[in-house]
């Protein structure tokens, strides 16, 4: 006869327990920030001990990182998406800025534990090899654009910061707080990227 599954104290499979920590570490996140909150904080959140993060998680940091990876992933999968039905890269461009904006308003803890928790990426590895693999997915697009690859990494940089601070004057509320606010300034993004796009074709650029 199979024995039960042993469980954690708090009602967690040991299996369960990174993700559970990673979840109401999120939730904390979306409370009070990236910096407001302890290690401890998140254990009593997930219902464990506050011994138990240490067996995946070296500090807060540690556990910080692992939900940055996993903004960096679900951008990338979400820019993915946008430009994947589109074949003409200022299209794609376009597309992937209004991503960005629906992204940060529709994921904000994630977006600032990506952007905003400080974390070392000498330190954390990880968190450098996941930007290389979202700056993949985008850099081949801006490169049909260009005639350099600095060049294409320097539009779609221009674009990236032109969408993230959009994406923030809509979190602060500066285009207000009606329904479609995000859309207007999804929209507002895919022209400013189209703008700066004609701008580097253009002779003098």
């Amino acid at each position: 006869m199979t024995p039960p599954v042993k469980r954690r104290p708090s009602g967690q499979h040991h299996g369960d327990l990174r993700n559970a920590l990673e979840r109401a570490a999120l939730e904390l996140v979306a409370e009070k920030g990236p910096h407001g909150f302890s290690l401890n904080e998140a254990s009593r959140r997930a219902g464990v001990s506050v011994a138990a993060p240490y067996k995946h998680f070296a500090d807060r940091e540690a556990l910080l990182a692992a939900l940055a990876v996993t903004g960096y992933r679900e951008q990338r999968e979400q820019f993915a998406r946008a430009i994947s039905a589109l074949d003409d890269p200022a299209d794609q461009l376009a597309a992937f800025a209004a991503a960005y904006v629906r992204f940060a308003a529709e994921k904000p803890a994630l977006f600032d534990v990506t952007f905003y928790a400080g974390l070392d990426k000498a330190r954390h590895p990880e968190l450098a090899e996941a930007g290389d693999a979202l700056l993949a997915t985008l850099l081949p697009v801006a490169a049909r654009i260009t005639a350099s690859e600095s060049a294409a990494f320097d539009l779609l940089l221009r674009i990236s910061s032109a969408a993230h601070g959009l994406a923030v004057f809509l979190r602060q509320g500066l285009f207000g707080v009606a329904a479609d606010a995000l859309e207007e300034t999804a929209q507002r993004a895919a022209r400013t990227a189209r703008a700066l796009i004609a701008d580097a074709k253009s002779p003098a650029a």
